[in-house]
């Protein structure tokens, strides 16, 4: 019995069995320790200048729901909310980041108001009655206000409701993307403002206990295709240098239809390092993938190599990058982001025991 209500007050795991619903599971989960929703895009301006840029929103849960009492002050912190905001200059070879952090306290920061799905401070994401959204990102050196407009319906990875990352029940997400979205807007460097277009990729992931002991960091891809199809795929990296048989992804179809890509459908050479001056980590600045189920077989190259968020208490290497090989003998091409954690170092709260 007292097991049993220790549980009742522990978070929430994801388990096979997930039923989605939208536009329900854009929203909030506090059921569960942690949540982000994740955009990243690359952009053009109309006189040819390049950008790309990511804007990610983060819950992590401090007590579960069932633990709250009645508050009696402002300053009672059950969630953690922070975000992460990036811009790359890829014609000038620039890159600017930043991130915010509040305990919401004055309203400053939080999850679904009736409008907003997130925000802080002068960040927010908004869902609107279309179904489309709008991102704001904005400090004191940049900023974007865009537009965006799911062009397929959400791709679910994974089986059965849960994207599996190491062994054990709970081990596991719900993770789903928006992998093509039309997107429009305006985007400020300094003093310089541009209005662009392009696409973006939304990830949105809720879980409580992710990661392994064993595992050091993630290698993760989302490329969009000129033909109209798109990739996610991610290998899980083990302190022994080799990657975890939790390993896999998503190949979407240019009608949406996904197909499931496990540890055993694909193989992933890396080559041509960059060193961090900043925190000594070497990032892979070229990659190749292999599909053979699939026949395709892709050049991967990053666009600009300083791309390292180098924040507290993490850095890692989020960046925009270009594909570039075939599928069943037919060119294929296209542009996407890649994230590469644990290279400098653990990614706290997402280990086992955090």
């Amino acid at each position: 019995m007292i097991k049993a209500a220790l549980l009742a007050l522990a978070w929430q795991l994801a388990l096979p069995g997930w039923h989605y619903e939208f536009p329900r599971d854009h929203g909030n989960h506090p059921d569960f320790k942690t949540e982000w929703w994740y955009f990243t895009g690359n952009l053009r301006a109309k006189d040819g200048r390049e950008f790309g840029y990511q804007l990610t929103f983060f819950r992590r849960g401090i007590t579960p729901p069932a633990q709250h009492l009645e508050a009696t002050s402002r300053f009672v912190t059950r969630n953690l909310e922070f975000a992460h905001f990036a811009i790359s200059d890829l014609s000038r070879g620039k890159f600017y980041f930043h991130q915010m952090l509040s305990r919401g306290a004055f309203g400053e920061a939080g999850f679904e108001d009736g409008k907003r799905l997130a925000w802080i401070d002068d960040c927010a994401l908004e869902l609107r009655p279309d179904g489309s959204f709008r991102v704001v990102g904005r400090d004191a050196e940049k900023a974007l206000d865009l537009g965006l407009r799911p062009t397929k319906r959400p791709a679910i990875h994974g089986e059965n409701g849960v994207s599996q990352k190491a062994d054990g029940a709970g081990r596991a997400s719900h993770y789903y993307s928006l992998p093509r979205l039309e997107t429009s807007g305006a985007l400020r460097l300094g003093g310089e403002s541009f209005a662009v277009e392009g696409l973006s990729w939304f990830d949105h992931e809720w879980a409580s206990n992710q990661l392994g002991k064993n595992q050091i960091g993630w290698d993760w891809f989302s490329l969009q295709f000129d033909d109209g199809s798109e990739l996610m795929l991610f290998q899980l990296r083990t302190k022994e240098g080799g990657r975890d048989h939790w390993s896999g992804g998503s190949w979407i179809a240019a009608d949406g239809a996904v197909t499931r890509l496990t540890n055993e459908d694909f193989t992933l050479e890396s080559a041509a390092s960059w060193k961090s001056a900043a925190t000594g980590a070497s990032y892979p600045m070229q990659w190749r993938i292999r599909l053979p189920k699939l026949s395709v077989d892709l050049e991967v190259s990053v666009r600009l190599k300083d791309q390292e968020l180098r924040l507290a208490p993490i850095a890692y290497w989020e960046g925009a990058v270009r594909a570039s090989g075939n599928r069943e003998g037919r060119e294929l091409t296209g542009k996407g982001y890649l994230e590469m954690t644990g290279y400098a170092g653990a990614i706290a709260g997402l280990q086992a025991g955090d």
